[in-house]
């Protein structure tokens, strides 16, 4: 299926067009009203030039040296110099998919026509994101203000025929060569082109909208094998009707307890243990929605920031062409990104934590009624004894990783950057948050359809038996003990795909 085109005008980008490029191949232009800002924002640099008034970052050092004055003879040489000195980032390199979101969003924000660069980088930038050449752009090294310096002058430099790319066996390759495979040409930079191309929150941003992509389907995910684990349990529905949480009515909540009511609705495995002794389950059953809500409001939330910022200018100094004005401001600074990404971290790693609460429930024969680690002769086998371990350890780590980034900052540049966000940081520990809560989640999917296999010819609903049938077709029915590893990430990756959902959303009754 071929996917349609992007239109960037710095404006209305969205996050399912961030996956559309990022994830699809979509290819990205830009809208007509845009490049006539574009063009507008360069002839307001222009004119400052031929005038021969001083302006941040167009004729001047930069940080800490932003009194130094440069001579005009030297402004391309400045530009050429500022993307070299801050080509400082270490560590393995962003994704593929975070590089093109970074890529895409800086090149959003040129278009919004405030940056006051030449069309011609804006649409080399674009050339790099529809040729597929994937800038190397190592992962650390920002502090997320004056926005994401580091990763943006990696980014920068390839557009100059420096620095490097990912080659076509994965490793890092000269940029020059790969851009004249291509047919690029590499740009000359004029003034204040090499900063409007590092100064902004793309890198943190980037990445932050990818992890709230992949958070919105791990929320509804978790709904999905939440609800199997009810009925591998022989969990009570009471606790999900709709009057108890129209008495609460945080968004979140509704949303999870409407899904989980719709997908129990219709199978027969309620009605075998309507007259059995328990009263209450366990709150990782009952309190699902409550919890998983929770998830989808920090979810939401990020949302809504991440859906803002990616349509923000986040330049400094940010040319106004209608007055031909030059604002120094501070709309490089993460923390607003920084602080959701949090946020959403936080959400993400209890998805994970109340997932792994299920499964002991499920595994523990004092809990469950069920054989011991849900295998025939256990002692002879383990069963998913190790499983839970591995979900304990995911959790343990998740939590960890849940100390909030933002909450930390460190003067740089002389103390004239005297407060940073460390947004870079939030969003990356918030990815790896959603993968240990995508695998935990993937194990509680193994165990609960193992339980529900064990309480054949019980069925649960035509929903979840299309979600057990579709694990069953990757992964078979644990009879004795075999190596688990490849089986788990088989069911991680059901997880993250989104499989599920395409599998039991269309069964649903109303």
């Amino acid at each position: 299926m071929t996917v349609p085109p992007v239109v960037l005008d710095g404006r209305s980008l969205t996050l399912d067009d961030l996956d559309a490029v990022c994830l699809h191949g979509a290819r990205v232009d830009v809208a007509p009203h845009a490049r006539v800002a574009v063009d507008a924002s360069r002839a307001a640099i222009e004119a400052i030039l031929a005038a021969g008034e001083t302006v941040y970052g167009v004729n001047t050092g930069f940080g800490h040296l932003a009194h130094v004055r440069v001579g005009p003879a030297d402004l391309a040489r400045l530009q050429q110099n500022l993307l070299r000195s801050h080509a400082v980032g270490v560590g393995g390199p962003f994704g593929p998919e975070t590089t093109r979101a970074i890529m895409l969003l800086r090149a959003n924000v040129l278009a919004a026509g405030h940056s006051g660069v030449r069309a011609v980088v804006l649409d080399t930038l674009l050339a790099l994101l529809n040729e597929g050449i994937d800038p190397w752009l190592p992962r650390q090294g920002s502090v997320g203000a004056s926005g994401d310096l580091a990763p943006l002058a990696h980014l920068a430099l390839v557009l100059i025929g420096e620095g490097f790319v990912r080659g076509s066996d994965g490793a890092r390759a000269p940029a020059g060569p790969a851009l004249e495979a291509a047919g690029i040409t590499p740009i000359a930079l004029a003034a204040k082109e090499g900063l409007a191309l590092i100064n902004g929150t793309q890198a943190m941003t980037g990445l932050g909208a990818l992890v709230v992509n992949r958070c919105e389907r791990l929320a509804r995910s978790a709904d999905i094998v939440g609800a199997l684990s009810v009925e591998a349990q022989l969990g009570s529905h009471t606790p999900f009707d709709a009057r108890l949480h129209a008495l609460r009515p945080h968004p979140g909540q509704i949303a999870s307890a409407t899904l989980l009511r719709r997908l129990l609705h219709g199978g027969g495995v309620a009605g075998s243990h309507e007259d059995c002794e328990k009263v209450q389950d366990a709150y990782s059953f009952r309190c699902m929605p409550q919890v998983h809500g929770a998830a989808r409001d920090a979810i939401a939330q990020a949302a809504a920031v991440l859906g803002r910022e990616i349509n923000s200018v986040t330049d400094n100094p940010t040319v106004f062409a209608d007055t031909g004005e030059v604002l120094s401001g501070g709309n490089f600074h993460g923390q607003p990104v920084a602080m959701v990404l949090d946020y959403l971290a936080l959400g993400a790693g209890e998805i994970g934590s109340i997932s792994e609460r299920r499964i002991e429930q499920l595994v523990n024969p004092k809990l469950s009624g069920l054989p011991p680690f849900l295998v025939a002769e256990p002692g002879l086998n383990s069963g998913f004894m190790m499983a839970q371990v591995t979900a304990a350890a995911l959790v343990s780590e998740s939590k960890l990783l849940c100390h909030p980034a933002s909450s930390d900052s460190i003067p740089t540049s002389a103390n004239q950057e005297d407060h940073v966000s460390m947004g870079p940081i939030a969003a990356r520990k918030g990815f790896r948050i959603l993968e240990n809560s995508e695998q935990i989640l993937g194990i509680e999917l193994l165990v609960a359809c193992q339980a529900i296999d064990m309480h054949a010819p019980l069925r649960p609903s035509a929903a979840l038996c299309a979600v057990h049938d579709e694990v069953r077709a990757h992964v078979p029915y644990l009879d004795a003990d075999r190596v688990l590893h490849p089986e788990l990430e088989e069911a991680a990756r059901l997880i993250r795909s989104g499989v599920l959902l395409d599998v039991a959303l269309p069964l649903l009754a109303d």
